[in-house]
């Protein structure tokens, strides 16, 4: 009897993995999570992808039953973090966050990037969303508007310069695409990160700039840096009097501008496992405090189903790899 009971055990075993299924997922998905979820963070603690991801995890916890531990696995450009998620168990137990660059930029340009969003990850939901503003320095001549920020710089090709943080970076994309769109010509002026970008925009070393409106409020409220157009779905409270580039009539444009991310799960993770994270995320995404937190930091609470999430990495892929070809941009 012994031996029979083996070998039904052992038949169970091969089956679940003839069908791509981890063989515990007929007995434990059900009562998942028996243990703390780990939550990789492809970037250093600190930034919005980190914050955002602390308060999720922490709510996240009271629908789970289990603690929910947040892991920084930087480097990379983020490749680092999303390699370690993709390759994992697919038991639920490691999951990570997947942003706009990592699930949408990194996959194109980076040859060191071993990761295909679409096939290598179950999205579980997109989070949050982060607005861009574009701005200009004071000493900017002519009018502040976008149609005369547009003119002045159409007039004057090559003369106007657009700090990016770094070549292959999604703000290179936006200038690439600013210039093909708008029919201009900024030059690119790549810099190690957003912050020595801004530092140069400030100086008046380049003249252009966007970034995430978390980052630039203060520049803006204190008149340092003159807004005329925002990357948001809707104009933000804060800049009432600043169109969307969507509104403008760059739909395109105003949509590689919103900065995303959301969980992900490795492939073949369990659906039922996928449904309990999904749950728990949602969950966490209705707190009274945590919106008010997303509110406070600038940003815009984004649940949505894994099937919109899954549209949205492969929109956004498409859309990339087209801005990068027409573009010729590379990372090196």
């Amino acid at each position: 009897m012994p031996f029979i009971r083996a070998c039904k055990a052992l038949a169970t075993c091969l089956l679940a993995l003839a069908a791509g299924t981890p063989a515990f997922a007929q007995g434990e998905t059900s009562s998942f999570p028996q243990r703390p979820v780990k939550l990789i963070v492809p970037f250093a603690p600190g930034g919005s992808t980190d914050i955002v991801a602390r308060l999720v995890a922490d709510k996240m916890q009271a629908s789970l039953g289990q603690a929910v531990v947040v892991d920084n696995r930087a480097g990379g450009g983020g490749a680092i973090g999303s390699e370690a998620v993709a390759r994992a168990e697919p038991d639920g137990y490691t999951i990570g966050i997947g942003t706009v660059s990592t699930l949408a930029v990194n996959p194109i340009l980076l040859k060191a990037s071993r990761v295909d969003p679409l096939k290598d990850f179950a999205p579980i939901t997109a989070l949050a969303s982060v607005p861009s503003v574009f701005m200009v320095h004071p000493d900017f001549p002519g009018g502040r508007s976008f149609r005369q920020v547009l003119a002045e710089v159409r007039a004057k090709p090559d003369a106007y310069n657009m700090g990016s943080s770094g070549p292959g970076s999604i703000s290179h994309l936006i200038i690439e695409a600013m210039n093909a769109d708008l029919k201009i010509k900024l030059r690119h002026v790549p810099y190690r990160g957003m912050a020595p970008a801004m530092t140069a925009v400030l100086a008046g070393d380049t003249q252009v700039a966007t970034d995430q409106y978390p980052s630039s409020a203060a520049y803006i409220k204190s008149g340092k840096l003159i807004p005329f157009a925002v990357g948001a779905h809707r104009r933000l409270e804060a800049l009432p009097e600043v169109p969307t580039l969507k509104e403008l009539g760059h739909a395109d444009l105003n949509e590689l501008a919103i900065t995303w991310f959301g969980i992900v799960a490795p492939a073949r993770t369990p659906a039922a496992v996928q449904k309990k994270l999904l749950d728990a995320a949602t969950a966490a995404l209705r707190d009274p405090a945590l919106l008010a937190r997303l509110k406070e930091l600038g940003m815009e609470p984004a649940a949505d189903t894994p099937e919109a999430f899954r549209a949205q990495i492969a929109s956004a892929l498409e859309r990339n790899r087209r801005i990068v070809q027409a573009a010729h941009i590379s990372a090196e």
